[in-house]
């Protein structure tokens, strides 16, 4: 009986501790380490799991992705060097095959990607591993990014996918 007493005694106390102990600033790392680079698809329309935007092919099949860093940044983007469509970041790593001829100019925070259905379709051409872009499925491609920013910083972001619509 005694041993109880004790063991209860020493659970009311670790409970005591565990609870009277109090994390203001949450679990993460302090917010000033944490790095302002990076880079978010600003008009994604849903995470599956990456940033996905949509195209409509009703509205022509326009394909637009924001790209930005957060207001709060002390960094500004320059360009979008390079961009691949592929299904994985291998491409965008390498040195040829990219879906862009020229690099993108950035302003401020933001930079705009713009393409077609039609466009991509003429890079990727329709076969059984790239299916037509029908309504409510998405591409076979996602688009990778390397971003370049004011102070010469290479970001690559994650993939991001593309959902067709009606």
């Amino acid at each position: 009986m005694f041993t109880h007493k004790k063991s209860f005694s020493y659970l009311l106390l670790l409970l005591a501790v565990c609870f009277s102990c109090t994390k203001d600033k949450g679990f993460g790392p302090k917010s000033d380490n944490i790095p302002p680079n990076v880079i978010s698809v600003q008009n994604a329309a849903d995470y599956r799991p990456d940033p996905t935007v949509t195209t409509s092919i009703a509205g022509g099949g326009n394909i637009q992705i924001v790209l930005s860093l957060p207001k709060n940044s002390k960094r500004t983007i320059k360009e979008i060097t390079n961009v691949a469509g592929a299904t994985s970041y291998t491409k965008i790593q390498g040195t040829t095959g990219f879906y862009n001829t020229a690099p993108i100019a950035g302003s401020g925070t933001t930079v705009t990607f713009t393409t077609t259905l039609t466009e991509y379709f003429i890079k990727f051409p329709i076969s059984a591993s790239n299916p037509a872009g029908k309504a409510d499925t998405e591409l076979t491609n996602r688009f990778y990014f390397k971003v370049t920013l004011d102070d010469n910083t290479i970001i690559i972001t994650p993939g991001v996918r593309i959902l067709v619509l009606t």
